[in-house]
């Protein structure tokens, strides 16, 4: 049987608001809103083939499996109407933090309703990714609300759980994230699925919180897994356009 198990996975990272000043910590380990993740060992990525990413995409190698088969079955699907590509997958510390800040002069809880900051990000586990639809239905962009009503998007929220993926970040979800239809990870189709008890161990504090939905297997039963390590150094970040008004 498993057994019940409350696992710090992660240290939080050297989080930054784009100024150099660290952002405070909550008491259960979060920063503005986001838990603390760090990031994945490089040797445990895999890149995802060219015809199934709109651009380079790398996730861990247990992920893969499972990605290219939804992609695979989304192709020959006509329900979809197109395809389903992944879009942006694992993302370093650093480039994390170049996501996040990229929009300094925002207040930086404003801007962690929608962005992670680095150290606190689930991309930067390997385990999560962002879906693009295409073609393009209604000029709708990539990553906006607007692709919850496209027949590829109906598919993917009915049938991702049978791959191992659940949304992470559902509408009105309690930790006050925004609503991310495009947003998944990967957790497995069970807890014996090679890698996903560790996938799970590491998303339990997120699953039994702040509930994915669709979600998959909600119960949280951790067995004694080898949490997946975690490099958790991040590089001063300052913004590259702040150093340029500095020189004119």
């Amino acid at each position: 049987m498993l057994a019940t198990a409350v696992m710090v996975i992660a240290l939080p990272a050297s989080a930054e608001v784009c100024n150099g000043a660290p952002p405070a910590i909550a008491g259960d380990g979060r920063v503005l809103g986001h838990l603390p993740y760090g990031d994945a060992p490089p040797d445990e990525l895999v890149a995802v083939p060219a015809d199934l990413a709109v651009r380079g995409c790398a996730v861990r190698r247990d992920v893969l499996p499972d990605l290219e088969r939804l992609l695979h079955a989304a192709a020959i699907d006509p329900a979809v109407g197109g395809r389903i590509l992944a879009l942006s997958c694992h993302r370093t510390l650093t480039r994390q933090g170049g996501v996040f800040c990229r929009e300094p002069s925002t207040e930086a809880g404003t801007r962690a309703v929608s962005v992670a900051p680095p150290g606190h990000s689930e991309h930067a586990t390997g385990y999560a990714l962002d879906f693009a639809f295409r073609p393009r239905v209604n000029d709708c962009p990539d990553a906006e609300a607007c692709i919850a009503a496209t027949p590829a998007f109906r598919w993917l929220r009915a049938n991702a759980p049978r791959y191992g993926f659940e949304m992470s970040f559902p509408v009105s979800n309690a930790q006050g994230v925004k609503w991310e239809p495009w947003h998944w990870r990967w957790v497995g189709t069970s807890a014996g699925e090679p890698g996903a008890a560790r996938a799970r161990a590491l998303f339990a504090t997120a699953r039994r919180r702040f509930p994915a939905s669709p979600g998959i297997d909600t119960a949280i039963e951790v067995a004694n897994v080898t949490p997946p390590p975690t490099y958790l150094s991040l590089p001063p970040f300052t913004d590259a356009r702040a150093k340029r008004r500095r020189r004119r």
